[in-house]
């Protein structure tokens, strides 16, 4: 079978389970991408969860586009983000025409509930797989510590603010440190 067929049936395939959205979808995407074809390594895959996090667009979409696009350049990219997009389109389409009476089945009620929690745990199990295999540096450290107390404490007082200002304040302390390690290595290249 060929990379493209593969890599579309593989999309199509999480596609068709991506109920929650990008996070949830994460350890999806690894699985399938990392475990199982071994298409990418974690380190990549890190970089890029990290760079789809930050760029416009779903996170998942963004993921499938760059695998798509590292296998198979511009065809792969257009492929894995077909199959990526195309079951959630049929599925909503779907619900749309029918989404008052489809919800008053109670079987498909209790179901969503289900899926709910399902998708709690598919958030939680991508980000401590992604911070497990997260360097262990004292910038990564203080970063995610600041986020993580920044985040319960705006929960706590029921402070609204955007997850942006989380990515954008990271994206500062991270350039900072490359700038300061920079200066640094000059000045030791220097003497």
């Amino acid at each position: 079978m060929s990379i493209i067929l593969l890599l579309l049936l593989s999309m199509l395939k999480i596609g068709c389970f991506a109920f929650g959205g990008g996070y949830a979808i994460i350890a999806l995407l690894e699985n399938e991408f990392i475990s199982k074809r071994k298409w990418i390594d974690h380190d990549e895959f890190l970089d890029v969860v990290a760079i789809a996090e930050s760029t416009p667009g779903p996170i998942a979409i963004n993921v499938a586009t760059y695998i798509g696009y590292k296998l198979k350049g511009f065809i792969g990219a257009v492929v894995a983000t077909v199959g990526m997009c195309l079951p959630s389109f049929v599925i909503m389409y779907l619900v749309s025409l029918f989404y008052e009476r489809f919800m008053e089945i109670a079987f498909v009620s209790a179901a969503f509930k289900g899926i709910q929690i399902c998708v709690v745990y598919l958030i939680a199990s991508a980000g401590l797989k992604m911070l497990k295999k997260m360097k262990k540096t004292p910038i990564n450290i203080t970063v995610l510590t600041i986020t993580c107390f920044g985040i319960v404490f705006c929960t706590l007082l029921d402070i609204h603010i955007s997850s942006v200002w989380f990515i954008f304040v990271a994206g500062v302390l991270g350039l900072s440190v490359f700038f300061i390690k920079e200066r640094k290595t000059k000045g030791e290249n220097k003497k």
